[in-house]
């Protein structure tokens, strides 16, 4: 995984904690991880898969929120922030049976109050199978 200098250490945490989560149930895996940029692969099996054997619309969600919450999480300080969704949109493009999706995500926005964080997830051939576009606020821990 390419990771961006300084980063390590969060993204060390974060693989400790995600294998038995949502993240985990879905075989995502991260391919790149910086304050500018997320690219994660998930795979398009039975536990993705709506019941007609398509990518299910919700796991395609569920992978833009995971790279967009994730970019804003690399740019706090998390000893003193969290950072959680607020808002999720997503047009589905093209469907897909099987294979790998790529999800990439960019920050539009990175604010100390909110982030908001476009995915573009991709088939195999790079054809566009859905884009989202990701709010998030950065809340004071407690």
């Amino acid at each position: 995984m390419e990771i961006e200098s300084g980063l390590e250490e969060k993204v060390n945490y974060l693989a400790q904690k995600s294998g038995e989560t949502l993240f985990g149930q879905l075989g995502l895996q991260f391919v790149s991880m910086s304050r500018d940029k997320t690219v994660a692969t998930m795979p398009v099996d039975r536990r993705t898969h709506q019941p007609f054997g398509l990518l299910h619309g919700g796991a395609s969600v569920a992978l833009a929120e995971t790279l967009a919450s994730t970019g804003a999480w690399l740019n706090v300080d998390e000893t003193k922030f969290a950072v959680v969704g607020v808002e999720i949109n997503a047009n589905h493009i093209r469907s897909v049976r099987s294979g790998t999706v790529t999800g990439t995500g960019i920050p539009l926005h990175k604010g100390r109050s909110t982030h908001v964080w476009e995915v573009k997830i991709t088939s195999e051939d790079n054809k566009l199978v859905c884009v989202s576009r990701c709010t998030l606020a950065v809340v004071a821990i407690s």
